[in-house]
């Protein structure tokens, strides 16, 4: 039998994508915290007619939504979330870098949590797009597993 392949080169693949998706989700934090002090509903108009959009069309109007909505946030809430969740990236970026298994725990649990929700998603809203993040998730969440496998089985010798 084969030796299996060392699954670092992947684990740290994982992370620098989880590292990224934290750096991502900070701009987004520190982006949004910034709009809620202008007139988002003005800035977005601005935006639909600089790109000679409908304000009526879906997404346009999707936009319109969401930027009514934002002055009415919890701040401290929504700071908290982003918080959060953008720790939860990093220390998982972090364990996967350094080949831990609490790292491959954290990040097989904090993966899997989403699959049922995106795959819901993909049902209402088929697109390639959503196809592809409901595979590459549950690509992700499956080696995580198969490593944690792996390292039970040399743990036990079996």
């Amino acid at each position: 039998m084969t030796q299996p392949k060392d699954p670092r080169s992947a684990l740290r693949a994982i992370a620098i994508f989880e590292a990224t998706k934290g750096f991502a989700a900070l701009a987004g934090l520190i982006g949004v915290l910034d709009l809620l002090h202008r007139d988002v509903r003005a800035m977005a108009m601005t935006l639909i007619g600089r790109f000679g959009l409908d304000p009526e069309a879906h997404y346009p109007s999707l936009l319109l939504h969401y930027a009514d909505l934002l002055p009415e946030t919890d701040v401290h809430l929504l700071f908290i979330l982003g918080s959060a969740y953008i720790a939860l990236r990093w220390i998982e970026a972090a364990g996967l870098w350094l080949g831990k298994s609490w790292g491959e725990y954290l990040g097989a649990l904090s993966g899997g949590i989403y699959i049922p929700f995106e795959l819901l998603h993909l049902i209402h809203a088929p697109s390639f797009m959503n196809a592809f993040i409901v595979l590459l998730n549950v690509a992700i969440v499956g080696y995580l597993v198969y490593v944690l496998w792996l390292r039970h089985r040399q743990q036990t010798g079996v």
